[in-house]
């Protein structure tokens, strides 16, 4: 592999590290993106709050960890409603988490390790603190600032019923009631999330052109792409009478027709985003956060919209050979029928971490462990653990780009027994007491074993960290060979050689729970999914791997091979 002239974060499997060409246009296809929650990263003036210095600090961590880019989820300026998903101004950074200039400083130290900088973006709603809406309560109805929303008049003799039956994803109604300046009740506010994020009307040309202008702002800033928020709800049909839509569990139509998410119009606008990453060089980048069925994420990844789209679907599967068999196969062709490259992904901000998920009992109810803290079923930490690192590998050696949380690499699991007095997301509240939401999947890091927040910052962070942290620093893990931070740095330094193409051809299974592939090269990849071992392939030489001994690769593990 030859060396490129920039500095970049890639290695060998010598350690040292090379480059990835900055101006290559495709670079996208074949990256390992690592997700930084910036309030739960790293906290640098001891608020208790991660900022953007804080992230500035770590790219040497990031760096040695071998990561192609990183994706800040959102650290606009925002009452916190939804952690940052709330957004009051879209082209700004919340007071808190530092200045404009702090993320320049922090694009220009992720750009001088090699390191690509994507940011989220959140085109669905705003926050109710933004200027438009503030304008919009003020304005009369029918008015250009209220059509700049979705309101509507009220159901009912008095319009005290919401205009539809439309529910939202945080539970409850999707529709809030404004009161008008005499303090007589108003219309209604659509909100497909929390009261305090009213959704933006995607039909009014002039949402499309100011967003247009926030993504030349940031790309002018230097980000190289973008992850778009909720990207299937964009366009809704607002047609009278507002018709029902479907169950919250997004069992969507496959023709396009839901009034509220993956309808066909939402292609047009992405038509208009790419335009305008197109101007730059090399084109800016996106990928759409579609929860729609699998055969409709191919259309948020055409070439000529975002470019790629999240494929959830090994999130969201049980731990099974022929279910990841079956995901891998149909994902790929996917991907190839739009001209993109598939993404992989076990964690993110909004779901329980995959070493808790895979140590609970089959079939056991996520929402009732969480608000048992954690206690019913009992969890197999150790089993749950060992498979997290097994599908880390499966996922890291697969053809496309692969998304890592900030956290997995140090085999975090979920805080699932944070107190309810300690909770912030709005799922909490709005689902009166009955899912406890999110939040255990965004306690700070830990850093080291220092007081009183590993390492996190010097004051007590804003969601409490378990005394179990200090066990899982990356202190203690750097440079222990068995450490779940030394496998993922190992694995992605052999990952790099595999980013080469897009390639994957499917071998005899060596077991009967088990999958094996083979990419270019040589390089081989296998996973056990069963409870006995079963034999590598002969003459293989181990690059990452569990645990593996002459009896072969044991339960629930994936080891990468090259042949010599």
């Amino acid at each position: 592999m030859s060396e490129p002239t920039t500095p970049g974060p890639t290695a060998r499997d010598d350690g040292e590290f090379i480059a990835i060409d900055g101006t290559d246009p495709d670079w996208w296809r074949q990256a390992v993106v690592y997700q930084v929650y910036p309030r739960s990263f790293a906290d640098s003036n001891g608020d208790g709050l991660g900022d953007i210095a804080g992230v500035t600090s770590r790219v040497p961590y990031l760096q040695r960890l071998g990561v192609d880019a990183i994706w800040l989820s959102p650290f606009y300026p925002s009452a916190l409603a939804d952690g940052g998903y709330d957004v009051a101004d879209y082209r700004n950074v919340d007071p808190r988490l530092g200045t404009l200039d702090d993320f320049d400083a922090m694009v220009a130290a992720a750009h001088d390790a090699g390191i690509k900088v994507i940011v989220d973006i959140v085109p669905n709603h705003s926050s109710n603190d933004h200027a438009w809406f503030r304008e919009a309560l003020a304005a009369e109805p029918g008015s250009a600032a209220r059509e700049r929303y979705v309101f509507r008049d009220g159901l009912g003799d008095d319009g005290q019923i919401p205009p539809s039956t439309w529910q939202s994803n945080f539970g409850g109604s999707a529709w809030t009631r404004t009161t008008d300046p005499d303090g007589t009740p108003g219309q209604w506010y659509l909100h497909l999330f929390a009261p305090e994020q009213p959704d933006f009307n995607w039909a009014n040309p002039e949402i499309r052109e100011d967003f247009h202008t926030t993504l030349r702002f940031w790309a002018d800033c230097g980000v190289d792409g973008f992850r778009v928020d909720v990207a299937h709800a964009l366009a809704k049909d607002l047609s009278e009478p507002l018709r029902d839509a479907n169950p919250k569990d997004f069992d969507l139509p496959l023709d396009g027709s839901d009034p509220l998410y993956d309808r066909d119009e939402v292609h047009e606008i992405f038509s208009g985003w790419r335009r305008v990453f197109d101007e730059y060089d090399p084109p800016r980048t996106a990928v759409a956060e579609a929860w729609v069925p699998s055969a409709r994420v191919a259309l948020y990844a055409r070439p000529t919209e975002l470019g790629q789209a999240f494929n959830f679907d090994l999130l969201r599967a049980d731990f099974d050979a022929g279910t990841f068999s079956r995901i891998i196969d149909d994902n790929l062709r996917l991907a190839a029928e739009s001209g993109a490259s598939s993404t992989w992904v076990l964690s993110n901000h909004d779901v329980i971490r995959h070493a808790s998920r895979y140590a609970l009992p089959a079939g056991a109810d996520e929402e009732d462990w969480l608000m048992s803290g954690g206690t019913r079923p009992a969890a197999d930490e150790t089993r749950g653990l060992r498979r997290a690192r097994a599908a880390t590998l499966l996922l890291l050696a697969l053809p496309g780009s692969a998304y890592l949380y900030q956290g997995e690499e140090l085999g975090l699991r979920e805080v699932a027994d944070l107190r309810e007095e300690d909770l912030q997301d709005p799922v909490w509240v709005r689902s009166a007491h009955t899912r406890k939401g999110r939040d255990g999947c965004r306690v700070p890091l830990p850093w080291d074993t220092s007081t009183p927040a590993f390492g996190f910052g010097p004051a007590a962070p804003h969601l409490p960290q378990p005394a179990w942290f200090a066990d899982l620093a990356v202190s203690v893990q750097d440079g222990a060979p068995d450490s779940t931070l030394e496998l993922y740095r190992a694995a992605l330094r052999a990952r790099h050689a595999l980013q080469q193409g897009e390639d994957l051809r499917w071998l005899d299974a060596p077991g009967p729970d088990a999958i094996a592939f083979a990419r270019h090269d040589g390089w081989v990849c296998a996973m056990n999914f069963g409870t006995d071992p079963v034999p590598a392939p002969a003459g293989s030489v181990v690059v990452a791997s569990g645990p593996l001994t002459a009896a072969g690769v044991l339960p629930g593990q994936t080891t990468v091979w090259v042949r010599p």
